[in-house]
């Protein structure tokens, strides 16, 4: 698992690289959160470590830009700030989880096994779309890391097609059959259907293949 660290009190960064890598972790540290948002433009990461507040760019700065450019990873603050503006901005934010300097190494380790442990839990019959996106075939309902979307009963129709057949062409016959019950729509229709269904997801996860259809790959 990788893991991103950004805290500038080195002892303190130092200590929980050691502790994590020693858990079986790979973590990348930074002191800067400027320099930590030019590594994570290019490099993937399963789980970010903020501090609040750091050199160049906050930590609640460094994560509303990431969320801003649909760079969706969990994310625990560790901070001795306890203004309850800024942990509830940390929330709002889309932060997992909340720790308090000081704290003892073992209690982000247990943290972090938590959130693992729901990630388990909330993978099992899922169809694992993207890194963030799962889609429950059963009760028909997208979530997006973890947690239930409100779409339309058409947009969920077409999901649902598109996610039975990941990786395979989904063409406008199929569309008709599946979510308009082989009504004579035209295809301008689906073709706008489409395009709602494309702006209410927060990746781009349906290709368009022209004079075709679509389809819809995993990106994990």
């Amino acid at each position: 698992m990788k893991v991103l660290l950004l805290e500038d009190e080195l002892m303190l960064q130092g200590a929980i690289k050691e502790y994590l890598s020693d858990t079986g972790f790979e973590v990348t540290a930074f002191e800067d959160g400027k320099e930590a948002y030019e590594n994570i433009a290019s490099n993937s990461y399963d789980l970010f470590i903020f501090d609040i507040n750091t050199p160049s760019m906050d930590g609640l700065s460094l994560l509303d830009k990431l969320q801003k450019e649909k760079i969706y990873v969990p994310t625990i603050f560790i901070s001795a700030i306890t203004e309850i503006e800024q942990i509830s901005q940390a929330y709002a934010l889309g932060c997992y989880d909340y720790l308090k300097k000081p704290f003892h190494l073992k209690e982000l380790s247990l943290h972090i096994e938590r959130l693992l442990k729901m990630a388990d839990i909330r993978a099992k019959d899922l169809i694992k779309i993207s890194k963030m996106y799962s889609y429950d075939a059963e009760n028909k309902s997208l979530f997006f890391d973890g947690e239930a979307q409100l779409l339309t009963q058409k947009q969920l129709q077409i999901l649902d097609l598109f996610a039975k057949n990941i990786n395979k062409v989904v063409d406008f016959e199929m569309l008709r059959h599946y979510a308009w019950d082989d009504n004579p729509v035209d295809n301008a229709i689906i073709r706008a259907e489409i395009h709602r269904l494309r702006q209410v997801l927060k990746e781009d996860l349906i290709t368009t293949l022209k004079g075709v259809g679509y389809t819809l790959s995993k990106q994990i």
